[in-house]
C-alpha cells in the first residue's frame, strides 16, 4: 500500500461473532479521489465510520499526515482535517440552511464563506430556509457543505450520489473533481459505477471486510474475483 495523507492500516471490525473488517488497509494522498466500491455488506462504510471516528477499531490504526488519530473523537478528527458525509443526512430541521453551516464553523473558523459553499453546491436560494424542508437530496448536498465548511484535508463522501438526476451527479463529479484539483483528498463510497469511473483515480474493492481488489475501474472490470463477487459479468452482444 502506498503512503498517503491519510492511511488507515490494519483495521480490524467485529460485531459479536461477525468479523466486519479483517486487517483492511487504505490510503489516499492529497488530490487524489479513491473509490471505495464492493456488494452490500462488504464493510464500505464501516470502515468510513471508524475513519472518522463514528465507531473504535477493534486493531489497526489511522493517520492523517503522519498523526495518529485512533483515540481522537469525531469532532478532533475533524478539526485535525478529517470530516465526512453521510448515507443519511441528519441536519438541523429547524435552523435554516445558512445556519446549519454556521453551526458546524461557528465564527466562520475554517475560513470558508457559507455562501460560496451554499453557491458551490446549488443551496444559495434556499439559504433562508429551514434545512427540514429540504428535499432529501437537498439535503444530501447540505451536509456536503457542511463537512467542506470545515476546511478538511481528507473528505469521506458515502453515497452522495443516490437520487441525483443526470444533471446533478455531472455538476457533483466536476465540483469533486474540483476539490481534488486543490489538493482535497477524498474517498467515495458509492454504488454507481458510472459516476464512480467519472471521477476516480483509481478504486479498492471490498469483499467480506476484505480488500480485494485496488486499481483502476478499467482493470477491475477485468478481474475475474471482481467480476464474481460484484461487478457481474457483461451482457453478451446480441
Amino acid at each position: 500500500m502506498a503512503e498517503g495523507l491519510l492511511e488507515l492500516r490494519g483495521v480490524a471490525k467485529r460485531f459479536g461473532g461477525f468479523q466486519a473488517l479483517a486487517g483492511v488497509d487504505l490510503a489516499v494522498a492529497a488530490g487524489e479521489i479513491v473509490g471505495l466500491i464492493g456488494p452490500n455488506g462488504s464493510g464500505k462504510t464501516t470502515l468510513i465510520n471508524i475513519a472518522s471516528g463514528v465507531l473504535a477499531a477493534d486493531a489497526g490504526d489511522i493517520r492523517l499526515a503522519g498523526r495518529s488519530l485512533l483515540h481522537l473523537p469525531a469532532h478532533r478528527r475533524a478539526a485535525l482535517g478529517l470530516n465526512r458525509t453521510f448515507q443519511v443526512p441528519r441536519p438541523f430541521p429547524t435552523l435554516t440552511v445558512r445556519q446549519n453551516l454556521e453551526v458546524a464553523v461557528p465564527g466562520a473558523a475554517a475560513g470558508r464563506d457559507p455562501a460560496a459553499l451554499l453557491d458551490a453546491v446549488e443551496l444559495a436560494p434556499f439559504a433562508g430556509r429551514r434545512a427540514g424542508e429540504l428535499t432529501s437530496v437537498q439535503q444530501k448536498l447540505l451536509d456536503l457543505a457542511r463537512a467542506l465548511a470545515t476546511g478538511p484535508r481528507v473528505l469521506l463522501v458515502d453515497e452522495l450520489a443516490t437520487g441525483l438526476t443526470p444533471a446533478e451527479l455531472a455538476r457533483v463529479a466536476t465540483r469533486l473533481r474540483a476539490l481534488a484539483a486543490e489538493g482535497l483528498g477524498l474517498i467515495v463510497v458509492e454504488h454507481l459505477m458510472a459516476f464512480i469511473d467519472r471521477i476516480t483515480d483509481r478504486v479498492v474493492v471490498m469483499n467480506a471486510g476484505q480488500v480485494l481488489f485496488r486499481g483502476t475501474l478499467r482493470e477491475a472490470a477485468k478481474d475475474r474475483q471482481v467480476v464474481d463477487v460484484f461487478l457481474g459479468a457483461p451482457e453478451p452482444a446480441a
